[in-house]
């Protein structure tokens, strides 16, 4: 359970905002909540956050595993500030935005899917209502709002939007750090033929021809290819057009018409 303040404020979020006040008793403090997460996060960066412990996070640091626990209570407050530092935010958050809610909107899909990149164990994190309401989290939450805010949608609606875009994001996040590092698949005329067996168009009518063909895996590898990044961007249109669609304002051009 998250340890809560005297206002009935859970401790992370308070702690993150800075209007946590800690208790003066003890011995004299030689860290802070800010260089404890920055350690951490550094740690979750190189080695994942399975490698994020109280005892390694203190030895790091300088300090032993009892004396972290005067700052922070238990790793999971510990993960739920990492998640919520605005350290996180990469570069392009202080951009100015895009001219449009549409691209507006790209551009904040595209703020989360660098975030993801650059800290993909964010994605191994259990997200929760404490955590919506730390820094990172609410800043995301609020540029996602400025860009539907012309669309002229309630509050609670551009928070559906925001979560349903923003989960898309975080999918493809996941996808993206799975196919790291893996070789691509390729078969040679022998392996298709043994598949050829099985896979059939009585079986799989629209997927078989496609297999078959080396479109699905197994072909040839493209050089060209970007990962899934083309795939990607066909699923955020298709979002997007969803979006124009449901609230009349279809006032660009669709890229699946051609």
């Amino acid at each position: 359970m998250t340890e809560k303040t005297e206002s009935g404020l859970p401790r992370p979020v308070a702690i993150a905002w800075g209007t946590y006040v800690p208790s003066q008793n003890g011995p004299r403090r030689g860290l802070s909540h800010e260089q404890i997460v920055t350690q951490a996060i550094a740690i979750a960066d190189a080695e994942g956050i399975a490698a994020v412990t109280m005892a390694r996070v203190a030895k790091e640091l300088g300090f032993t595993t009892m004396s972290l626990y005067r700052y922070v209570a238990n790793k999971d407050e510990l993960l739920l500030l990492m998640i919520g530092s605005e350290s996180l935010l990469p570069p392009s958050a202080a951009e100015v935005p895009a001219a449009g809610w549409r691209e507006d909107l790209r551009a904040w899909a595209d703020l989360l899917r660098d975030m993801y990149r650059e800290h993909p164990w964010m994605l191994d994190v259990p997200r929760g209502p404490t955590s919506v309401l730390m820094p990172v989290s609410m800043y995301i939450a609020d540029r996602g709002m400025r860009a539907l805010s012309e669309l002229g949608l309630g509050g609670g609606e551009q928070i559906s939007v925001v979560l349903a875009l923003s989960s898309y994001v975080a999918s493809f996040a996941g996808l993206e750090r799975d196919l790291a590092g893996q070789e691509d698949v390729e078969f040679g005329a022998e392996a298709f033929a043994e598949l050829g067996e099985v896979v059939t168009v009585e079986r799989l009518p629209y997927l078989a021809p496609l297999m078959l063909s080396g479109g699905y895996i197994g072909g040839p590898a493209d050089e060209d290819e970007d990962g899934v990044d083309d795939d990607y961007r066909l699923g955020l249109d298709l979002l997007l057009d969803g979006l124009a669609v449901r609230w009349g304002t279809m006032d660009t051009p669709n890229p699946l018409a051609d």
